[in-house]
């Protein structure tokens, strides 16, 4: 893993130098929407076909799948940045449209991860749109019961099992979290929640009921898994950076306070590249298919908080901020 803080790039010389990548194809765009949108309704119809036959074929067939709804969630996500069609407008309804597929309330979750990004990495901005780290003072001081929830809370299990099938199917459902948004959050969610009740009404009446849980379940279930995966490993690997304000700085946070999550080519494209995480933080204006671009023209800030695929493993295990030495430690 690389040690971001020595790195001699520095993010401010960056913000300006990136604008370039900043524009959208609307051609690009349609195009990686249907390579997208195409496989995972084929794969779908499928597995409600083989489902009258074997059980585990279906089951086989719902990882590609799944796979293909989180590359639904990252063009969703670039839309919710304005990054994947030059219009507004078009972002907004691709993305809404997007959300009911991923069950996440567009207008919704676009305010919330805003405001991931202008806090990522501030200690004193935590609690939204990120994965819940004490720092070891916090954790000492805790009592007994605090411990063991922070615990359970940080299992993998828990963090990688149980939690997203929450967070996707029951949390949501209620829009909770933002403060001061009016009826936007309300109406997001409960308009996602009827378009989500109204097409899987329709599958099940095409399909039948016990087809439709035998195929969308393991999908979303597995879908959810990836993608939670996804964003810890963004932001929770030992050399991250994490401070008080006004030592926070948003240029220095994006930089290395996320990942460059080297992962096998297959697998960056199914992700939509999100792996390249420190220079989508830096300028979230860049469509995910140009930040590959970004690091072909600039080698230099492939070494910033990179991670394999084998060392984002051990990341598990990092669980408290530790202030002293700047670095993120287990329990131990």
């Amino acid at each position: 893993m690389t040690n971001s803080v020595s790195s001699p790039v520095q993010p401010a010389s960056w913000v300006s130098r990136l604008a370039a990548y900043r524009h959208p194809s609307n051609r690009r765009a349609i195009i990686e929407v249907a390579v997208t949108a195409i496989p995972f309704v084929a794969l779908w119809v499928m597995m409600a076909f083989l489902a009258q036959y074997s059980l585990w074929l279906v089951l086989l067939l719902a990882v590609p799948t799944a796979g293909f709804m989180v590359r639904l969630f990252m063009i969703q996500h670039d839309c919710g940045h304005g990054a994947m069609f030059s219009s507004r407008r078009v972002n907004d309804w691709v993305g809404r449209i997007l959300g009911v597929i991923t069950l996440t309330p567009y207008d919704f979750w676009r305010q919330s991860h805003a405001l991931h990004h202008a806090g990522s990495g501030n200690l004193d901005r935590r609690g939204v749109g990120d994965i819940d780290t004490l720092t070891v003072r916090e954790y000492q001081a805790r009592g007994l019961l605090g411990r063991l929830a922070y615990r359970i809370y940080r299992h993998p299990l828990v963090l990688f099992g149980v939690g997203p099938a929450y967070l996707f199917i029951v949390r949501n459902r209620v829009p909770f979290g933002v403060k001061g948004s009016g009826a936007m959050p309300w109406t997001s969610t409960m308009l996602t929640n009827l378009a989500i009740i109204t097409l899987s009404a329709l599958m099940i009446y095409l399909v039948g009921l016990g087809s439709f849980l035998l195929i969308h379940v393991p999908v979303v279930l597995i879908g959810a898994s990836i993608g939670v995966w996804l964003f810890y490993v963004q932001h929770q690997f030992e050399t991250t950076t994490w401070e008080h304000e006004p030592a926070w700085t948003h240029g220095e946070s994006a930089l290395h306070g996320s990942s460059y999550y080297d992962l096998p080519r297959p697998l960056m494209w199914m992700t939509g590249n999100i792996g390249i995480h420190h220079l989508h933080h830096l300028s979230s204006r860049i469509p995910f298919y140009r930040l590959p671009q970004v690091l072909s023209d600039h080698p230099e800030l492939k070494g910033i908080g990179r991670i394999t695929l084998w060392e984002s493993l051990k990341c598990v295990r990092l669980t408290l901020w530790d202030e002293d030495r700047k670095r993120l430690v287990p329990f131990g």
